[in-house]
Parts: structure tokens; sequence; C-alpha cells
């Protein structure tokens, strides 16, 4: 009847560990400098002159050229039914396209 006490508590432990800050600096600040308003980081990408790419045909030359365009470091192809993580990347260029592979959507994230 100990052990399952024992081991509870052995979670409990981990779990409110894994609440700690894990800063190594004491002084420092708990959130990263981009959460704090500071300038936006190397890399990120800008939807601004995106929409002239719509109604283009997808080919690796435009892909190319909108990556240059945006900022953005990567760029991911998205294809009739395919399956997309829908995480957020500041730094990722996303564009869709139909079965004639003519562009639909462009943005970042």
């Amino acid at each position: 009847m100990r052990f399952p006490a024992l081991m509870m508590g052995c979670a409990s432990l981990f779990a409110a560990g894994g609440c700690a800050a894990t800063s190594t600096d004491a002084d420092g600040p708990a959130t990263p400098p981009a959460m704090e308003g500071q300038p936006a980081m190397e890399g990120a990408c800008s939807n601004d002159a995106l929409q002239q790419f719509i109604g283009q045909k997808a080919t690796a030359e435009l892909g190319a050229r909108m990556l240059q365009v945006s900022g953005a470091r990567t760029l991911r192809w998205g294809g009739p039914n395919m399956a997309m993580t829908m995480d957020f990347r500041p730094d990722r260029l996303t564009v869709s396209y139909d079965y004639d592979m003519i562009i639909e959507r462009a943005s970042c994230g």
C-alpha cells in the first residue's frame, strides 16, 4: 500500500518541477526578448506583397520569388487535400494551390 503513495508523491514532484523557471540567469527576463515588444526577428515573414501571386502557376521559381518578397526563411507548399500542421512559425511562408497548380492562398505562419 505504501508503494502507490510513494509513486504519487514522486509524480507530483516531477509535475511541480515542470512549472519552475528554466532561466539560468537569475537577473534575466523570464520571457524571451521577442515576447517583450522587441523588433521582429530576422527572417520574419510579411504578408504585405503576397496578394500579387494569387492566380499564378506554382513553380519553384515563383516560390523563390515569393520567399524573397515576403522575407520568410522557409516555404511550405500545400496542395489540394493536403494535411498541414497548425503551428505558427513567423519565419515561414505557406502557399496553397489547387489541382491545376494555381496559387489560391499565400500567408505567413
